[in-house]
């Protein structure tokens, strides 16, 4: 006989719900990250807390965060400048969505996400096809997130389906997949395409590597729908021409560009390192040592850039990250990524992991992408899922 969930059990459903739903606004964090920590307090997570500090990836996320942490102490002061590295502490969410999961949860928190996927994917669409406009302003999502976001569903479309027993289960998610991939070759973020399709390339080739043959019929199948994609995306053709112009530009020693602008960052970013590689600035110090130092560094050849773009990060998640606190937080990040993929792996789903991770990885070498508001949440939900449907499979 069936008994009705006591409203402890249905306030913890409502939470996951809520927070793979609430978090593509980002300003629902705040009321959605507070509920869960809420339930998972009255799940008694505290006492499951040294549990999920056995996990690599736990570890590796407190240990990237104490050691900004550490960092503010010859960093910046918590009221000043706009402290975008606490973006980082969002990481630690994946401590109460992987102790709250279990098979009864699993199938709310599922829905959550996926019905939060597809209504913010028809936004995007709708905008696109409706204003000509990228992005989606209604939940001031610029058009990188949301490409970001398009990149992550297909490799996690085509992980799923390298993992399923089912040919029809798997020619869908494909398909699927391939719709996501064509919606991104319509978003400007070009170098977040790019990696998704080396992330997609890398899963087929883990996947059919034994069948050489079966790998290169779909290798050369995705070139051709790459192909067929790009020629028919007038936006992925205006980011060409782009890169064109951009190349023209830094042959003529201007750097106010979209690639002049990562390579004069980058510039100064290593050059801080070299400078500090033990402890780096501090964090919080990287923008405001950027904007000091281009005043003369190499003769001032970068000192009007921030009239082209206000400093916000470095474009790159290892550079960043070693201008907060040095080399040891470039080896936490490293640990990170390794301990990210073990996740997967060691939950039956390392195709999908390598592809996930890669995709990180590679779009953490042009974007501080782990402080991206939303994409770190959408990796590690999925993340959480993986891990725990290996829990619940290995207590049967």
């Amino acid at each position: 006989m069936r008994t009705f969930p006591s409203w402890q059990e249905l306030f913890i459903r409502f939470a996951l719900v809520f927070v793979c739903i609430a978090f593509w606004r980002g300003d629902l964090n705040i009321y959605s990250f507070s509920l869960l920590v809420i339930a998972w307090l009255m799940d008694d997570g505290l006492r499951r807390l040294y549990q999920a500090l056995k996990l690599p990836l736990v570890q590796a996320i407190v240990l990237l965060c104490a050691l900004l942490l550490i960092g503010l102490s010859w960093g910046e002061l918590p009221d000043n400048g706009r402290m975008k590295w606490l973006k980082y502490f969002i990481l630690l969410i994946l401590i109460p969505l992987y102790s709250l999961l279990n098979k009864a949860r699993m199938p709310w928190a599922i829905g959550g996400l996926v019905t939060g996927y597809l209504i913010v994917l028809a936004l995007g669409i709708y905008q696109r096809l409706v204003t000509g406009e990228q992005g989606i302003a209604l939940l001031n999502m610029s058009y990188l997130s949301f490409s970001a976001m398009l990149g992550t569903g297909a490799i996690a479309a085509v992980g799923l389906a390298c993992a399923s027993r089912s040919a029809v289960t798997a020619g869908a998610l494909w398909i699927a997949a391939l719709a996501l991939i064509f919606i991104q070759f319509h978003q400007s973020g070009r170098a977040l395409l790019l990696v998704a399709l080396i992330a997609i390339v890398l899963q087929a080739y883990l996947r059919f590597r034994i069948d050489l043959r079966k790998f290169a019929g779909i290798f050369i199948a995705l070139l051709i729908v790459a192909g067929i994609f790009a020629y028919s995306s007038p936006v992925f053709q205006e980011r060409l021409l782009l890169i064109k112009n951009d190349i023209a530009s830094l042959q003529q020693g201007h750097y106010n560009s979209s690639l002049g602008y990562r390579l004069a960052m980058w510039d100064v970013g290593l050059h801080a390192i070299a400078e500090r590689p033990l402890t780096g600035y501090g964090t919080g110090m990287p923008g405001r040592y950027f904007d000091t130092t281009i005043q003369t560094y190499k003769g001032g050849l970068y000192k009007d850039l921030p009239v082209f773009q206000k400093t916000s990060h470095y474009h790159n998640d290892w550079i960043e990250i070693g201008m907060h606190v040095g080399i040891s937080g470039m080896l936490a990040l490293l640990f990170l990524y390794w301990a990210w993929y073990q996740a997967f792996k060691r939950s039956g789903l390392g195709v999908l992991g390598a592809g996930l991770v890669t995709y990180i990885v590679l779009a953490g070498m042009t974007d501080a992408f782990l402080i991206f508001s939303r994409m770190p949440v959408l990796l590690l939900t999925i993340t959480a899922f993986a891990m725990s449907y290996h829990k619940q499979n290995n207590r049967v």
